[in-house]
């Protein structure tokens, strides 16, 4: 016991140690305070100056207080003389305020016209004031004095408002008052404006004064409980005395072991073998120590309560160990519960934990690549060793770099403190850090005359660098080294790779291999001037999936409008293509075949999401773990989810073509497939503003810029500059947010893409691709001249377009584009089945075609006496 005590008593004096300390701390830095400068306004350091200002609000303090007290007196009286103005004020005894017409004119403005008596508040502000800066303090503090008379000004005469309309009492809530009340009566009624008055009341004062409307409804429900707890047997007469008997025998033998401490006084060799005693104690009861301190400091802090059965148990958990208290405060607050009943809904019906279990091990986990089990993923021997795979450091290169760099900075009178180099394979980072007191901006206007000093192209400046406090110079190296998409796929990084869809994009600056993972992205956008790396960048990402991914867990989709970048994957059709059902190529390359094939992906989409709801789980990766441990029933409909990447080559050509009838599926797509496992990859040489649209960016986070010609095509794709500064051939910056991260692409010849798709060819594959699910074009009705005559094929806005062309007396394919945000390809078909309908005449050349339906009666007998000869 005597031990416990001493630790306490050390605990103690450790405490009081550390808060000598720490006032200590704060008396040295009071000092430094004041020995700091004043930085207050010069006419506030004047004595003389702060008396004159403090008198003058507090003469402003007394004019009002005086102005506004007469006012309340003889305000009506002097209303009717205030209506003319001040210069023609002759006779001052007809002014019946204190303070004259200066008075009674204040006074009428306050009080009358704006606040009423919660003018009154202005005097107290500027009697604050003036005290303040008379005698150095504020007698109330003085933001919650300005917070309150804000909510004052504007409450007080809402609430006085609406209760005194009369002429004689209008004073009161003055004139603001009288404004709000009409707006709040004709917006809301008379008793819904009482309403909204009493909340914001009450509002104001549990925000500003922290009310807890639970403690009010716990204090009368502790009333409650103590009259319940007097009456109950709990209670009984004889169960008490034997408590208290109890309690008094426990305290007696705390004071005993108190007065035999206090009577045998250690002596110092006695306090050092105890605390070598104390030191070697275990670290279990020096946790014990420590619980049974802290415990005792919050029943210490506890308020006493009024309740004589929580006095008798804290009584109990003082006498008992640190682990008894735990147990019985858990024990009391479950006897203090309130019930609750408790109506369980109806859940969808689940195998238990285990049937679920008893069905893996029967069956095992649900391998989604047995169907195609002797299937070999690519062997490494496919790709070619490009370049020498180690950077090589040519020292007299970067030394002659760094000098002309610190002669052209010096030549501008900019100095350097520390300068590093950093060798990539095509690019060299100088990293520099400037002298004290030098823009960054002023090196970052010097990059052309860096770029001319070092005769090379492509110098890009970061300045500064994200991180690191430094600024970046990117000089392209003189021997550039060509990064093997060999030795991506052999990295680390990207064999050990735990993401869902990894893609090895190329190398940093610092040499170290970048591995994206596109699930995550979950879409990306490349773009990048004709011959600078774009469709090897696709070729990268495509061969990065075929080495990770088996054919049952990923398909493509390919949309090639050039017919020859991605030809050479038709070879691998029926192991990892996805197409419409009645097409004979996977590779997509007529527009009409892509917008099916869009609008198809669509309806998978929301089949997916149908069945992730049905799963109830978030996400595709979710679901498909839910069927592989076999939670999930095929019979409902239920199956495994491949992933599914689509790729378009060259989506200014479909833009060009199609316009909105691309531009909405991909859009759609992008907001909501990356959830159900359909990303996007959309490649473009032209990077104008009506190609790569704010809708398509906006969903488009992932962004790959390779060399373009100027600055607005680089800010098109990655918002900033950059991109016309790179040096070509897989040179590219990667947007993933704010940050752009410099990369040399992986490069991956075209024998490789082919001798790849040859290897998994030949293999076993499954009997034809994975057919996307079949969406009809109401566009296609017509096919041509001569497919008007049926009504059942033609174009399901035929009749709009027709009352288009009557009414305007038009007959036009461009005026159908723009009324209805069509193609030119299914307005050319409208146009065409119009003219065998009979309602425009033939194609004239440059004119315009003639509109042979006069009106839109004669047009609505055409076409109801079309429909019921059908």
């Amino acid at each position: 016991m005597s031990l416990k005590n001493r630790f306490k008593k050390d605990l103690d004096s450790s405490k009081s140690n550390a808060d000598e300390k720490k006032a200590a701390k704060d008396s040295k830095a009071k000092k430094e305070k004041k020995q700091k400068p004043d930085n207050k306004k010069s006419f506030l350091k004047d004595q003389r100056t702060r008396n004159l200002v403090g008198l003058a609000f507090l003469f402003i303090s007394a004019i009002l207080m005086l102005a506004l007290t007469s006012h309340l007196f003889t305000g009506n009286a002097d209303q009717s003389i205030l209506n003319t103005p001040l210069s023609e004020f002759e006779d001052e005894r007809e002014i019946r305020n204190w303070l004259g017409s200066f008075g009674a004119h204040i006074s009428q403005k306050l009080v009358s016209d704006w606040f009423g008596i919660a003018s009154f508040s202005f005097v107290i502000l500027a009697f604050l004031i003036g005290f303040r800066i008379l005698f150095g303090f504020f007698l109330l503090p003085f933001k919650q004095v300005l917070k309150y008379t804000i909510f004052t000004l504007l409450w007080l005469p809402a609430f006085l408002g609406y209760f005194f309309t009369s002429s004689d009492l209008l004073l009161l809530g003055g004139g603001v008052g009288q404004t709000i009340n009409t707006w709040l009566s004709i917006a809301m009624g008379d008793v819904g404006a009482l309403l909204f008055i009493i909340f914001t009341a009450i509002g104001f004062v549990a925000v500003n004064f922290k009310v807890s409307f639970a403690k009010i409804t716990q204090f009368f429900g502790s009333e409650k409980e103590l009259n319940e707890s007097e009456n109950s047997s709990f209670y009984k007469k004889e169960e008490f005395e034997k408590r208290e008997q109890y309690l008094k025998e426990t305290a007696d033998e705390e004071s005993d072991d108190e007065v035999e401490e206090s009577q045998s006084e250690p002596q110092p060799a006695a306090i050092e073998e105890d605390e070598n005693q104390e030191i070697a104690l275990s670290q279990s009861e020096d946790e014990e120590k420590d619980d049974e301190s802290d415990e005792n400091a919050e029943e210490e802090n506890n308020e006493p309560s009024e309740e004589l059965e929580v006095d008798l148990k804290q009584d109990e958990e003082k006498a008992e160990s640190g682990s008894d208290q735990k147990e019985e405060k858990d024990g009391e607050s479950d006897e203090e519960d309130v019930e609750i009943e408790i109506e369980q809904s109806d859940e969808d019906e689940e195998l238990s934990d285990r049937d679920v279990n008893k069905k893996v091990k029967d069956f095992g986990e649900y391998d989604p690549t047995l169907d195609l089990s002797k299937f070999k993923l690519p062997t490494i021997e496919l790709l070619d060793d490009h370049g020498g795979g180690e950077i090589k450091i040519n020292r007299e290169e970067l030394e002659e770099n760094k000098n002309k760099i610190v002669d052209t900075l010096k030549n501008y009178k900019i100095g350097i403190d520390k300068i590093k180099a950093t060798v990539g394979p095509t690019v060299t980072l100088y990293e520099i850090v400037p002298e004290a007191g030098v823009r960054i901006s002023k090196i970052k206007n010097l990059e052309d005359d860096i770029a001319l000093s070092l005769s090379a192209l492509g110098i890009r400046i970061i300045a500064p660098i994200p991180g690191r406090g430094t600024i970046g110079i990117e000089v392209p190296n003189q021997d550039p080294d060509i990064v093997s998409m060999r030795s991506l796929i052999k990295s680390d990084k990207f064999q050990n790779s735990k993401y869902a869809l990894p893609i090895a994009l190329g190398k940093t600056v610092s040499n170290e291999t970048f591995i994206a993972d596109l699930a995550k992205m979950p879409h990306l956008l490349m773009a990048g001037a004709t011959g600078q790396g774009k469709s090897v960048g696709l070729n990268a990402i495509l061969v990065s999936l075929l080495y990770r991914l088996h054919p049952s867990q990923i398909k493509f989709v390919l949309v090639d409008p050039k017919k020859v970048e991605l030809t050479l994957f038709n070879k691998i059709e029926r192991h990892y293509l996805a197409k419409l059902p009645d097409t004979e190529e996977a590779i997509i390359t007529d527009n009409s075949q892509v917008i099916n094939t869009l609008n198809s992906l669509c309806i998978e989409m929301d089949k997916r999401y149908e069945l992730l709801k049905d799963a109830m789980v978030r996400n595709v990766k979710e679901y498909n773990n839910k069927f592989i441990n076999r939670k999930l029933n095929p019979e409902n409909g239920h199956k495994y989810m491949p992933y599914i990447v689509l790729v378009v080559d060259e989506f200014a050509d479909l833009i060009m073509t199609a316009g909105k009838e691309v531009e909405t599926p991909i859009a759609r797509l992008a907001q909501l497939a990356r959830a159900v496992g359909i990303h996007l990859i959309i490649a473009t040489q032209r990077p104008s503003v009506n190609v790569i649209t704010g809708l398509i960016k906006a969903n488009f986070p992932a962004r790959i810029a390779f060399r373009v010609t100027s600055k607005v095509d680089s800010r098109t794709i990655l918002d900033s500059g950059g991109a016309d500064q790179l040096i070509g051939r897989g040179d590219m910056l990667l947007s993933q947010g704010s940050d752009l991260l410099r990369l040399q692409c992986g490069f991956v010849d075209t024998p490789e893409v082919e001798e790849i798709c040859d290897y998994i060819g030949n293999q076993q594959g499954f009997p034809d691709a994975m057919h996307l699910p079949e969406y009809s074009d109401d566009s296609a009705g017509g096919g041509g001249a001569g497919g008007g005559g049926d009504i059942s094929d033609r174009d399901a806005l035929f009749e709009d377009s027709a009352r288009i062309i009557v009414q305007t007396q038009q007959g036009s394919a461009s005026l159908l584009q723009r009324k209805l945000k069509i193609g030119y390809n299914r307005a050319g078909r409208i146009i065409d089945q119009l003219e065998e309908a009979g309602i425009i005449g033939p194609f004239e050349g440059s004119k315009a075609r003639q509109v042979l339906i006069p009106d839109e009666y004669a047009l609505e007998q055409l076409l109801n006496s079309e429909s019921e000869n059908d």
